[in-house]
């Protein structure tokens, strides 16, 4: 499930009944266990408020009935489908926790031996994970954070749109002028935009004249584009080796796609203004922005994915929960390589590394630390990521500390903000 924030959990007490749930998307099966190991009957649960009442019923009764202290409800990560049940049972006296697919996947071969796979097994399996303890404690942002939370997951799904329909364009304009993407780069610019909606063809730029165009590059890029790019482009399409069959049905198809691009754009415009509006809700967010380099929605899609950064007590918590914690595979005399684990939330590793990007430039302030890494012959991907940690662990602490980014902070670490 994306929509909580986690932290390592301890084994169960003999006080505690446990609830485990196996979710879908229409219907969840649930399955009860008392500390002396006697197990219900699992059950269905629809998605239903009627079908939930029942089941706190249920729930309440069994824990009354055996002198219980608290009710543990633990569940998978499983997206979405779990959010509805979540929201209900927060409101109630339960403690909610969450275990890993992967473990219950292991641990499911090792009850009765099989790898037999069913939703009544699958409830059990949880359990027993529960019932030692490996599981994380769940939260779930509110506020602002959990409406930042929404619009960085929105506007994640509105760039990979846009990727796909620009893909679909390359595919098209590389059959009717192929010669288009390599003088004009990229064409996810305005210029090119204003070109493909106009000129798509090879014999729309040379029916426009070398002067006109030369005109409208200057026009449209406001300056940035000219005699040369205009020279060469007309140059390509009086020679295009562009197919000529069923050129009008593909124009038509061009057009459209970029008239979607154009509006995925003003989705993902509008979405940005909207976290920046819910990124003043968030005090410490003041902190995370006095870093150069780090821009308003990156620290907004941050919290949005951590829910609030000021739940964690250490930098090891939040470094697992991106998933930038390191292991090695090692054995014997063999000493494996350190890799991240990547068991976290990926969106928040994606926007860690574009930061790491923008604050290695020179005059930032991870550019020395970077060009060590270099000298020390550490590829470039992985230098990075060693950045983004580094970032990631200074973003915690400013936040933690309450204060503002000070230049040369290995010496004056941190600024305490009066």
């Amino acid at each position: 499930m994306k929509d909580i924030k986690t932290e390592k959990g301890k084994k169960i007490n003999k006080k505690s009944l446990i609830v485990a749930l196996d979710v879908a998307q229409e219907k969840h099966v649930v399955s009860i266990r008392c500390p002396d190991g006697r197990e219900e009957k699992p059950f269905v649960v629809f998605n239903r408020r009627d079908e939930y009442d029942q089941m706190w019923v249920r729930i309440s009764q069994t824990k009354e009935a055996y002198g219980l202290e608290e009710v543990v409800v633990g569940f998978e990560s499983t997206g979405p489908y779990a959010e509805p049940l979540v929201h209900y049972l927060m409101k109630k006296e339960v403690k909610l926790v969450q275990v890993n697919p992967m473990h219950t996947k292991r641990v499911k071969e090792i009850r009765g031996n099989s790898p037999n796979k069913t939703d009544e097994k699958d409830t059990q399996v949880i359990a027993d994970i529960i019932e030692l303890g490996n599981y994380l404690t769940v939260v779930i942002p509110e506020g602002a954070s959990a409406e930042l939370r929404r619009l960085t997951q929105a506007r994640e799904r509105a760039v990979e749109r846009r990727t796909m329909l620009v893909n679909q364009v390359h595919g098209l304009v590389s059959v009717v002028f192929p010669e288009f993407l390599m003088v004009m780069k990229d064409i996810k610019t305005k210029t090119a935009h204003y070109l493909l909606k106009h000129y798509p063809r090879p014999q729309d730029i040379v029916g426009l004249g070398y002067e006109k165009l030369e005109e409208t590059l200057k026009k449209i890029s406001r300056g940035r584009l000219g005699k040369d790019r205009a020279e060469a482009l007309y140059e390509a399409a009086v020679y295009s080796v562009g197919v000529r069959e069923g050129q009008g049905s593909i124009v038509f198809e061009i057009k459209q796609l970029v008239a979607g691009i154009e509006g995925i754009e003003r989705s993902i415009e509008d979405t940005e203004e909207r976290m920046r509006e819910y990124l003043k809700e968030v005090p410490y967010s003041r902190y995370m922005l006095s870093i150069e380099g780090i821009g308003e929605v990156t620290v907004a899609g941050l919290i949005g994915e951590v829910g609030d950064f000021t739940k964690y007590k250490t930098i090891a918590e939040i470094t697992k929960l991106a998933g930038l914690d390191l292991f090695e595979v090692s054995s014997g005399k063999h000493k494996g390589e350190r890799h991240i684990s990547k068991r976290g939330r990926p969106l928040m590793r994606k926007l860690l590394f574009y930061a790491a990007i923008n604050v290695v430039r020179k005059g930032r302030i991870m550019h020395e630390r970077y060009e060590r890494y270099l000298r020390r012959g550490m590829p470039k991907i992985k230098a990075l990521t060693a950045i983004a940690r580094k970032l990631l662990g200074v973003l915690f602490a400013l936040v933690r500390d309450q204060s503002e980014y000070v230049r040369n902070y290995e010496g004056i670490p941190l600024k305490k903000v009066a």
